[in-house]
């Protein structure tokens, strides 16, 4: 075996023995080289000595493949999927569930010592309940080789290469036994694939979704084109095979980017949403808008919400609430509930459709007003006279044009559900420094096991600090 390198310099193919210290934020162990440097290993936990393959030299850091784990901590388990040293899909599978959700508390607590500047307490996670089996959607990556052989899997991680697969325990059951049956019926249909949309283009993506609480399905096949024969046929034959079934639909992505889904979809047969049981309430979902893929701890942030704006009570009756970036009304209709007078701002049109029907169908709909428009274009004149303001951005957090906009007319309350603490910490240290608000309260919950993010609900109300 070779030997550990002097201390003065590394290169790549070397082998080292390192202790592992902590976790970044994607997952990976941190450990420090002889040399000083810092080397992020995956599937190293803290605590553990390893043995690691030197890979690649970043600007601040190395990255390293792990060869053996000399001496492994007591969170050390055996993964429960077969694919999950290969498979990008999860990074945390081989962490006690336990231990995870305790990092992940730690990680939102760091991010807004370090990059807020707050040392607000973060209150303790709300760990999911069932750590395999709760997603509720599934976008898989399709691919058919030189050879014609049919592929369909996540990303090994860090690269494009398909890790073939049959299953996916962390997918709900109901979906999971959808996978090795639809592969077969796609391989079948002599149809191109690619996810890139190079070459002959074809189909890109197989897109899974399910009512948890309905135990409807909607299959629907994302493609670069819609040369796809037989598809009519196929698709009513799946919707005979699984009465669960309510629609297939096939979504046209044509452009060579990232973005997963384009902005057509075409019902192919059936419907071309499903209905979900939400908080007691009843929610269209359709093969293209977004809702939270982990249904039971997406309500558990019902409540929270209520329990924010308990003091507000008087405020209710008149009082105006913006829920920007509602979607089809996750968290608008629930707070409409309460006595709000919601207006859901969202840039998707069939969302805001959607949030409509969710409106009407839950009687809600004169409490509740929804728009398509820019959230960034309509917030400053929105603002001025609203009680509340909730927020649920993407991972990249709140633009700088709606933080302008919210630090110009600050509401009173304001609601935060972010999913990345860095953004997250980021954006409260403007609201706090420059905006007058003080955090209320950080609640972490784990909507996503197995893997390294976690989802934070802050509440900031202005005139405490």
């Amino acid at each position: 075996m070779e030997s550990a390198p002097a201390s003065g310099s590394v290169r790549p193919g070397d082998q080292l023995e390192l202790s592992v210290t902590g976790l970044n934020h994607r997952g990976d162990g941190v450990a420090r080289l002889p040399t000083g440097q810092v080397c992020f290993v995956p599937s190293a936990l803290p605590g553990e000595t390893v043995r690691v393959r030197l890979v690649h030299a970043a600007r601040r850091h190395w990255l390293a493949e792990l060869v053996a784990v000399v001496q492994a901590t007591g969170e050390r388990c055996r993964p429960p999927c077969i694919l999950a040293e290969r498979c990008g899909g999860c990074s945390l599978q081989h962490w006690q569930p336990g231990a995870q959700a305790s990092w992940k508390q730690q990680l939102v607590a760091n991010a807004l010592e370090r990059i807020g500047q707050l040392a607000h307490e973060v209150r303790p996670i709300l760990a999911a309940p069932a750590p395999l089996g709760y997603r509720n959607r599934a976008v898989i990556p399709l691919q058919r080789d030189e050879a014609g052989r049919f592929r369909a899997g996540y990303y090994r991680r860090g690269s494009h290469r398909i890790v073939n697969m049959n299953q996916c325990p962390v997918l709900d059951p109901r979906l999971d036994a959808l996978i090795a049956p639809l592969k077969r019926d796609l391989d079948a249909s002599g149809w191109p694939a690619s996810p890139d949309a190079s070459g002959p283009g074809g189909l890109r993506h197989l897109a899974l979704r399910l009512g948890a609480g309905t135990g409807e399905l909607l299959i629907t096949l994302i493609s670069s084109h819609d040369q796809l024969p037989g598809l009519e046929v196929l698709a009513r034959r799946w919707m005979e095979r699984w009465p669960e079934l309510v629609g297939v639909c096939l979504n046209l992505q044509p452009l060579a980017t990232n973005t997963l889904m384009g902005e057509r979809t075409h019902t192919v047969t059936g419907r071309g949403w499903l209905q979900e049981r939400f908080a007691g309430l009843r929610l269209r979902i359709a093969a293209d808008t977004f809702f939270q893929v982990n249904t039971a701890q997406a309500e558990r942030v019902v409540p929270l919400l209520s329990q924010a704006l308990e003091h507000r009570r008087a405020d209710r009756p008149a009082g105006r609430l913006i829920d920007a970036y509602c979607g089809i009304g996750t968290y608008s209709l629930p707070l409409a509930r309460d006595g709000w007078q919601v207006r859901g701002l969202e840039r998707n049109p069939v969302a805001v459709r959607l949030a409509r029907l969710n409106g009407a169908d839950n009687g809600l709909g004169d409490r509740c007003r929804f728009e398509a428009v820019d959230v960034d274009a309509v917030l400053p004149s929105l603002l001025p006279g609203s009680a509340v303001l909730f927020v649920d951005p993407p991972r990249k957090g709140l633009e700088p044009a709606t933080l302008a906009a919210i630090l110009a007319s600050p509401p009173p309350t304001l609601l935060y559900l972010s999913c990345d603490p860095a953004t997250l910490a980021r954006d409260l240290r403007q609201l706090t420094e420059q905006g007058g608000y003080g955090v209320e309260s950080v609640q972490p919950i784990d909507f996503f096991p197995q893997t390294s993010h976690v989802e934070t609900l802050a509440v900031l109300n202005r005139g405490t600090q």
